[in-house]
């Protein structure tokens, strides 16, 4: 496991803060008993915001024709739609969202290569109702694999995500399981599948980012 190299400042922000809110609390000349409950509510939760941007090294068993999970989560949706920006046909969408406990770290669903990439601005609504696919902050790359299957998948941000940080550009070659980006705090990842994938999770499973399969192409 490492700490995403994108989130250094935000990790040493929280432990600066940290610092300055216990050098406060034993300025204060508190009761021993509140000063020690205090320091370790501060240091847990500087601990905590440090464990948020881990990359934690797993095993994928995606390829280019099996989709692993881009993120951790819980499924949410599991439906077939029509996706209007890219791909521009009907599709199943499935949307892992994201808690505050889960590593928020994505990772590549399959061997391919990046055809389109796009970022959107947008609002923050809470990353699990279905309207935020459509109107909240998000970016958009889709995958061709080398059996010409193409899926796209959204990093969508939440009610409190405010930094969406992906490495897609078109012609990037993709290798399901590594890192491909991150987003910050509570938030949500949209895929979208050909038609005739065999979808392998249904609403209200867990899964694990690189490690639970979404589908076989």
């Amino acid at each position: 496991m490492h700490i995403d190299h994108n989130s250094y400042g935000s990790v040493a922000l929280a432990w600066l803060i940290g610092a300055i809110l216990i050098i406060i609390i034993y300025l204060l000349h508190l009761s021993p008993l509140a000063t020690g409950i205090i320091t370790a509510i501060v240091l847990l939760l500087a601990i905590w915001q440090t464990l948020f941007f881990r990359v934690p090294v797993r095993q994928s068993p995606g390829s280019s024709s099996v989709v692993s999970a881009v993120a951790d989560g819980r499924i949410v949706i599991n439906e077939k739609v029509y996706e209007p920006l890219f791909l521009k046909r009907e599709c199943i969408q499935v949307s892992i969202y994201m808690d505050f406990c889960d590593v928020h770290a994505n990772f590549w669903p399959v061997d391919g290569v990046v055809t389109h990439y796009k970022y959107y601005p947008g609002k923050h609504l809470l990353a699990f109702k279905p309207k935020a696919s459509e109107d909240n902050e998000h970016s958009c790359t889709a995958i061709r694999t080398d059996e010409g299957k193409e899926i796209l998948f959204k990093q969508l941000a939440g009610f409190f995500a405010r930094r969406i940080v992906c490495y897609s550009e078109p012609g990037l070659r993709t290798k399901a399981g590594e890192q491909c980006g991150i987003i910050k705090f509570g938030s949500r990842i949209d895929i979208f599948l050909p038609t005739d994938a065999d979808v392998k999770v249904k609403i209200g499973d867990k899964v694990r980012a690189c490690e639970s399969v979404i589908a076989v192409l």
